[in-house]
């Protein structure tokens, strides 16, 4: 493990690196609270489905500034608060595994539903928290997991919860504010859009940040015939949260509640522990508990009488403690996928992002991006480009040419406080590898022979040079590629075709299969592609493209396609060629 002080700080320039910026306000807001005290950054995660690329964001915001922090030198703490004990709201579809039975299961908590049949886990929670955990590992996440089940069934919060229900009243009164419904619209506060019209997507897309996070129904308790109570009980009989309280006393803590499954009792809450806090005064009275500085919030967070700002007034006034500091942060899309809900099903999570990505790759969309700027991460031909624009960053960065906030986020995405990510000794371009995988369908001796041709004079030796980066490309290939679009090569030529073709055409064919030898290279095959059209034009090799030569190397592109594939298009035409071989070639162009 590499040494905190041998990592350089990547804080070039404070004035373009949001990371080094929040890590400068967080190590002074720190100071100011508790001088000599680790700094506490948090993120919360409710492992109520699939947990996505969106709430991948609660995560590696914070991770990025404690990251940061890290290698100056400061003691940090990452917290991920794993809100397993919210409430089983609703039966997510797209899961494999379960069924309408589940359903018996709404209201208990999380860790108290089952998980989907054939799973490794003892419960819903747990199951689908694993995932979630071996993603982080594999992205280099370093943190304090806390299980709010543990916290809370262990009694940890247990003069928390006391001193919320004595001051129960001031609760009430502060939410009071926002549950006021506005004059103007006749809609509650606490429900207001933030400011600036949400479009379709992005409204869908806070619905779905709040299922993977602890704000799911902003529940902040009810004030009922017996009064305000911010805690609820889960009833002892059905394990569901369908409880209401009827009454309870200060001084001896004995606290009644009745449930819809027709059980009652009364318990002391002194001594019990199978019930929780409602969202807006738990999530405060964590900040205060835990003494969190650093924590960001989404836009479903951030509207007028929501969670993030109403617990700011609750951790101040019930709690005597500080709200965080932190950006609101925007959310994250998927090329071709309008919007990400866990309820919806079939919501890429960071693991499948993983399957076809590196991990440095995976942290870059998360770093060179503010908090408030929104992105999308690509699962369609889309991820080519992206993987272009990263090893072109690469290598500005090895020649000292990268712009210092370009050069950060590059920094940030291949190593950690703790050092190195794994990275593919060569990185060979994405799509050339997309490519290869694409007509070998895996087969490694195949897929060795077409890589050792792409560079002749330094030919690639062994598979392990370009793995990671090979797999990733293969696994998209084979889930994210639709068959149809798979390339599959001819076995007998279309002599139908070849037999139509015109002398121009002809002749095409034949300069490239007389410059096949000469130019059996990926540099050198892309020279003669592109070049028989310009020596079929009386143009030299190096001409520039003209309109007329444009259409002329289309014409002559698509006529390769369909004699070598059967279609209009496909892979790159070197890679294509070096994929199908020299001597299946002439056999496919009638040689």
């Amino acid at each position: 493990m590499t040494a905190r002080k041998e990592v350089p700080n990547v804080a070039q320039s404070t004035e373009t690196d949001w990371v080094s910026r929040f890590a400068d306000e967080v190590i002074a807001e720190a100071e100011r609270r508790a001088p000599g005290k680790p700094i506490v950054c948090a993120s919360g995660l409710s492992p109520s489905g699939p947990i996505h690329l969106g709430n991948l964001r609660e995560v590696m915001t914070p991770h990025l500034v404690a990251d940061e922090i890290r290698r100056r030198g400061h003691e940090v703490r990452h917290l991920i608060s794993w809100d397993d004990y919210d409430r089983y709201r609703k039966v997510p579809a797209g899961v494999e595994g379960i069924d309408g039975s589940w359903a018996e299961h709404i209201g208990k908590p999380l860790t108290s539903v089952p998980a989907p049949a054939g799973s490794a886990y003892p419960n819903w929670a747990e199951h689908f928290k694993a995932a979630m955990v071996s993603a982080l590992e594999e992205l280099g996440v370093e943190f304090d997991g806390i299980s709010q089940t543990a916290q809370y069934t262990s009694g940890v919060y247990r003069e928390q919860i006391l001193h919320a229900m004595k001051h129960r009243g001031k609760i009430d009164a502060i939410l009071d504010q926002y549950r006021t419904k506005d004059k103007a619209t006749g809609a509650p506060k606490g429900k207001q859009q933030p400011k600036g019209k949400l479009d379709e997507a992005d409204a869908a897309a806070a619905e779905a940040a709040a299922e993977g996070s602890g704000a799911a129904g902003e529940d902040d308790g009810s004030a009922g015939g017996a009064g305000y109570y911010p805690y609820k009980p889960y009833c002892e009989v059905c394990e569901r949260d369908l409880t209401t309280v009827t009454a309870y006393d200060d001084d001896t803590t004995e606290l009644s509640y009745t449930c819809v499954c027709g059980h009652s009792e009364t318990v002391r809450l002194a001594e019990f522990n199978r019930g929780k806090l409602v969202w807006k005064v738990d999530w405060p009275m964590r900040w205060a508990f835990e003494g969190v500085v650093f924590e960001p919030s989404g836009v479903d967070h951030s509207s007028p009488g929501s969670s993030f700002v109403v617990g700011g007034q609750i951790v101040r006034e019930v709690f005597g403690g500080e709200q965080p500091i932190g950006p609101m942060y925007a959310f994250v899309g998927i090329s071709g996928m309008a919007k990400m809900s866990s309820s919806k099903g079939g919501v890429p999570t960071p693991a499948d992002a993983l399957e076809i990505m590196e991990a440095p790759l995976l942290r870059w969309l998360y770093a060179r991006r503010r908090p408030n700027q929104s992105f999308k991460i690509a699962f369609d031909q889309e991820i080519q480009r992206l993987y272009d624009e990263w090893d072109s960053l690469e290598r500005k960065v090895a020649e000292g040419t990268a712009q210092p906030a370009d050069s950060a986020a590059h920094s940030r995405a291949i190593r950690t406080a703790s050092g190195e990510l794994t990275r593919t000794p060569r990185p060979l371009p994405y799509r050339t590898l997309a490519s290869v995988v694409d007509i070998t369908t895996g087969h490694d001796e195949q897929t060795l022979r077409i890589l050792g041709d792409l560079d002749p004079a330094n030919p690639v030796g062994s598979l392990a040079e370009v793995r990671p980066r090979l797999d990733k490309a293969e696994r998209w290939i084979t889930t994210q590629v639709p068959a149809e679009q798979r390339t599959r090569v001819r076995e007998e030529p279309d002599t139908e075709l070849l037999g139509s073709l015109g002398e121009t055409e002809r002749e095409s064919l034949r300069l490239l299969l007389d410059g096949l030898d000469e130019h059996w290279s990926l540099e050198g095959l892309t020279t003669l592609v592109y070049g028989v059209p310009k020596i079929q034009a009386g143009l030299a090799a190096d001409a520039k493209p003209t309109p007329e030569l444009k259409v002329a190397q289309r014409t002559f592109f698509a006529l390769l396609y369909h004699l070598l594939v059967g279609r209009d298009t496909g892979p790159r035409l070197p890679t294509l060629l070096l994929a199908v071989g020299a001597d299946r070639v002439r056999r496919l162009l009638g040689a």
